[in-house]
């Protein structure tokens, strides 16, 4: 038998062949991490949060606000960036605009919540030299240039402590806007017009909190307060245009418990309140707001106004739902503000203006046609890194570019990236993997095991994040992207089943389920193989024996297949009685009852562990998913190995185990990368269809600190 690999040029993602004229769409092309931008050893925790570009798109500038830096960085080849330093900033930078190769820096350096002062640092990107500076009387959040290069306009927060009074406005001193004229690409400090917006807002008027400010092209800015849940539009001289709450919206079908571990979109809110952060103008009269909330709303979504307030377009949950179906909902974000909509971007692509949605919690790019601004379109759901802040588009090269605030270094989580993304003549590359389609709404994350079908469809299971909801989830892979067709709960007496972690699964040959659920006994899960009927009823309850679990350390089954009458169990790492590098596969004869194992040796370790992850026969050989613990450049061990069948004769436990040898089939990692992400953490599935193509899928953690990318793709074909 020969295996034939098929790699990222062709097979990755179950990608057909593109048509000669393809729609255009945004694809990744690059992931920057920014600790990478610091000369020496970059600090325990950076970040990416608001991004710029120069005009002539070959740099961009993010702000950096733990590290209190702004980072440049060259995208004159946007699928290879490449570091250019930071510079420090003599306090917090919350935002950078830039003119040219002019950066207008927003920098924060109050005391306290009650004495708050920031200033505007003018830099020339081209040296990373400060060339002037304006105080601001008050703590920056956001800026905006004029399309046209002549005003500059800073949303000045003076931002309210959410320790004090249950964190509630009013808090003074109160927020203002700062505008200032630009001329000759240069500001004059003493032009600062000092826009008040108090008395304005139902909600603490004499507190305005501006958050977030954008100018259309006749010089009006418009500016988001928050937790005032109001919006206000500015002429340039600073007078009021216009003004209106943002009002409410009545959110159905959706999720507002964290706590039963779940994704059940059953519940409502009446009444709920946009409380808007990002803002973007569509064109001179309509402009969208991405409804985050604060102090008490957060509706989920995006809507669009007219700048007289007229209501013009609400998404209600629907954001939430497509971003539900692609398994990048964060669940335990459900009692909070869900997906949490915050930053914005809009640009026109070769004459299709759009608009570019971020979602803080789900780590997602929705990509909107607002050709009609009544009715927009969600064409693409993009996948960033972990929080997406802000976001620029540079359509004179077809480039839209992320900062991805979330830096897990001290957890062993993803760095904080800048992300880049090209306008391309070809299929959009993500979702690998969607429910959409489908009868019925099917959220879904975490998955771990699968199994390949008869008919060349396949099962796969979620792990113990889903506490309250083990399914088993048929996944149709002959569509692009695969689709999830149906979803199989898993019960006990016609209730969803407890104390299950499922990792592995695979099938009977009668239509039943074998799942391997991974142990814990500090949370009284038993380290168990359980027979599930097609329905999802648990039939069958078979714990490890006492020869095992005399050993037993927390890392357990991640996987099972089946040869003849024996279930084949992959134990992830080393028990107490394991030789170092080395773990069981633990055999089950379904027949007499009987447990034995063989032992396989792993790598050792470059960083952290290395372990097993994946178990699936096929023909003359057993493939299994041997990975490290490792994300992004550190991560060296992710492979697919096959072993001969014929050397999967048990041994009884407790003696000496015959040792496998294996085989490698794939080094996963250019598969991995070949999307313009980084390296993700947990290959758990693996599965071959009857036809012999090997399927590998990721599992995103529930999207708990992870941005809930999972990549579903085929790397070829075993003969």
């Amino acid at each position: 038998m020969s295996v034939r690999l098929l790699m990222a040029t062709t097979a990755m993602v179950g990608l057909t062949a593109a048509p000669a004229l393809a729609e255009m769409n945004f694809n990744r092309v690059a992931s920057f991490p920014v600790a990478s931008n610091f000369a020496g050893d970059a600090p325990d925790v950076t970040s990416a949060e608001i991004i710029a570009a120069t005009a002539d798109g070959m740099t961009l500038v993010y702000t950096d606000s733990p590290a209190g830096v702004i980072g440049a960085i060259d995208i004159t080849d946007p699928a290879n960036p490449q570091p250019k330093g930071v510079m420090e900033m003599a306090g917090e930078p919350t935002a950078v605009s830039i003119l040219g190769t002019t950066a207008f820096v927003g920098v924060n350096t109050s005391e306290s919540y009650t004495a708050p002062s920031g200033f505007v640092k003018i830099v020339d990107v081209a040296t990373m030299t400060e060339t002037g500076r304006c105080d601001l009387g008050g703590q920056p959040d956001s800026t905006a240039i004029a399309k046209d290069g002549s005003l500059l306009a800073v949303a000045v927060e003076n931002e309210r402590d959410e320790d004090l009074g249950d964190g509630r406005v009013p808090q003074m001193p109160a927020g203002h806007v700062a505008l200032f004229p630009i001329v000759d690409g240069a500001i004059d400090c003493a032009t600062m017009i000092k826009a008040d917006v108090t008395g304005l807002a139902e909600i603490a008027g004499e507190d305005p909190e501006p958050e977030f400010v954008d100018i259309n092209g006749l010089g009006e800015t418009a500016v988001t307060m928050q937790e005032n849940n109001h919006i206000v539009v500015l002429g340039r001289d600073g007078s009021v245009v216009s003004h209106f709450s943002a009002g409410a919206v009545d959110l159905e079908g959706i999720d507002t418990q964290d706590e039963r571990a779940a994704l059940l979109f059953t519940d409502s809110q009446p009444g709920r309140l946009r409380e808007p952060d990002g803002l973007q103008w569509i064109d001179d009269d309509h402009f969208a707001i991405a409804n985050e909330g604060d102090m008490d709303g957060g509706s989920r979504g995006m809507t669009i106004f007219r700048k007289d307030g007229t209501l013009v377009w609400e998404s209600g949950p629907s954001f939430e739902h497509a971003i539900l179906q692609i398994g990048h909902y964060p669940d335990r974000r459900s009692d909070a503000k869900g997906v949490e909509p915050e930053g914005m971007e809009f640009a026109v692509f070769d004459g299709t203006p759009y608009l570019f949605l971020l979602s803080e919690r789900a780590s997602i790019v929705g990509v909107y046609d607002v050709t009609d601004p009544t009715a927009p379109v969600l064409k693409q759901l993009l996948p960033s890194g972990i929080s997406p802040e802000g976001a620029i588009a540079i359509p004179e090269r077809g480039l839209l570019a992320t900062a991805n605030e979330f830096d897990g270094f001290e957890d062993g989580a993803a760095r904080a990236h800048v992300m880049v993304y090209q306008y391309q003549d070809a299929p959009a590359v993500y979702p690998h993997l969607t429910s959409a389609g489908a009868d019925t709404l099917i959220g879904w994350g975490a998955n771990s095991g699968m199994v390949g079908a008869p008919d060349g469809t396949i099962y796969a299971v979620n792990d113990s994040f889903y506490g309250f909801q083990p399914t088993i989830f048929h996944i149709d892979p002959s569509q692009t992207p695969a689709r999830i067709v149906d979803a199989i709960p898993v019960t006990r007496a016609g209730r969803p089943a407890q104390k299950l972690d499922m990792e592995g699964i695979t099938l009977d040959g009668e239509g039943n389920f074998w799942v391997a659920s991974e142990g814990r006994t500090d949370r009284l899960v038993p380290h168990a193989l359980y027979k599930i009927a097609p329905d999802g009823e648990i039939e069958e309850e078979i714990s490890f024996p006492a020869e095992l679990l005399a050993n037993e350390v927390r890392f357990g089954a991640e996987g099972i297949t089946l040869i003849g009458d024996t279930l084949w169990i992959a134990i992830q790492r080393e028990w107490k009685d394991d030789p170092k590098n080395t773990v069981k596969l633990v055999s089950y004869n379904t027949e007499t009852g009987e447990w034995g194992a063989v032992r396989y040796e792993k790598a050792e370790p470059a960083t952290g562990w290395v372990g097993l992850s994946e178990i699936t026969a096929h023909g003359d050989w057993v493939y299994v998913v041997e990975r490290d613990n490792q994300i992004g450049t550190a991560a060296v061990t992710k492979k697919v190995y096959r072993i001969p069948a014929a050397e999967m004769v048990p041994a009884a436990l407790g003696g000496e185990l015959p040792v496998v040898s294996k085989e490698l089939v794939a080094d996963l990692i250019p598969a991995l990368t070949s999307t313009g992400g980084y390296v993700l953490d947990k290959v758990e599935g693996l599965a071959i269809t009857p036809d012999g193509t090997i399927w590998v899928s990721t599992d995103n953690d529930g999207v708990d600190d992870h941005s809930g990318e999972t990549m579903f793709f085929s790397i070829g074909t075993a003969e």
